[in-house]
């Protein structure tokens, strides 16, 4: 048991730190009515874990969200407990600008016993200063008191238009050393990558792009939170947990970035589950065009799917 725990660890100056490994960034299935297919969703979930995942991330970018409201969000995660998928397997994105909603959401999902709470700055004021953000944090956990914990700070500029630098990270960290345990860094930004990993060894650093995620692992990064894990999770894994080199995933995400990434997705899903309601997407999304999804498909069967000569 000694052995096997220290595999799934990483030494961290003097001290060992659980590895976070992989995590898929649900995606969510809407009805022909708009509603939440928890059921599916349920099911999604429960795929993955036998892919390989060992958590969960509920209403993250690629779970839609910031469109799902906070009785919606309550609903779905009391059905996953009660259909037998542990709270420690499950993380919740938090997308909200109001202080009041992110604490609200954050605690609610905390008190159920959830794994961690990945959080994102407040977005719709853009050029803010690393203080403004800073304050912002800091009035969330201060509404949530001794209640806060195992918060993942999100790091995604191409969404919020809110950077976090890797000065703030680590003003974060200091101040609030038993609340802010990681970042999720989808930055795309190789050179930032390599920055946080150098600056934060005693954080959890998971990679969101995966063209970056087993040179990350290499350097210290302790896992990853993908929507690609939804349909190639084996693949994902081994970049996450074990560092391999996968130039099939990196040439796939060049195909997926042509499209918005969530339909893209989605899509995806869509042509490994032959089941059309994993296209609807909620507004402002609009799902890809038909052209789109076969040639997504085309492009994924070329690199995965290569027959044997």
């Amino acid at each position: 048991m000694l052995v096997l725990s220290i595999l799934n660890s990483q030494v961290v100056g003097c001290r060992f730190v659980e590895r976070f490994g992989l995590s898929v960034a649900l995606a969510t299935p809407f009805d022909g009515d708009d509603n939440i297919a928890v059921s599916a969703m349920i099911a999604q979930a429960k795929r993955s874990f036998a892919a390989g995942c060992s958590s969960v991330t509920l209403f993250g970018t690629t779970g839609e969200g910031s469109s799902i409201g906070s009785a919606e969000r309550q609903r779905v995660l009391e059905a996953f407990i009660e259909a037998g998928i542990d709270p420690s397997q499950i993380v919740v994105g938090v997308l909200v600008d109001a202080v009041e909603d992110a604490a609200t959401q954050t605690g609610y999902a905390l008190s159920m016993g959830i794994r961690n709470v990945l959080l994102a700055p407040p977005c719709y004021f853009k050029n803010v200063s690393d203080e403004g953000i800073f304050r912002w944090f800091y009035a969330v956990f201060r509404i949530l008191g001794d209640q806060a914990r195992d918060i993942i700070v999100y790091n995604i500029p191409s969404v919020t238009m809110v950077p976090l630098s890797v000065a703030l990270i680590g003003r974060l960290r200091q101040a609030f050393p038993a609340i802010v345990t990681g970042v999720k860094d989808s930055s795309g930004d190789w050179a930032f990558t390599e920055k946080l990993l150098e600056a934060h060894h005693d954080l959890i650093i998971l990679i969101g792009d995966e063209r970056h995620l087993a040179q990350g692992t290499r350097l210290g990064g302790q896992g990853a939170i993908s929507g690609m894990a939804n349909f190639i999770a084996p693949e994902i894994k081994r970049m996450a947990e074990e560092g391999k080199d996968d130039p099939r995933v990196v040439a796939f995400v060049a195909e997926l970035l042509k499209y918005p990434v969530t339909p893209a997705v989605k899509a995806m899903i869509a042509h490994l589950s032959d089941d059309e309601m994993w296209l609807a997407v909620r507004p402002p999304l609009v799902s890809i065009t038909r052209e789109g999804c076969n040639k997504l498909a085309l492009a994924f069967d070329a690199l995965f799917r290569k027959k044997a000569a």
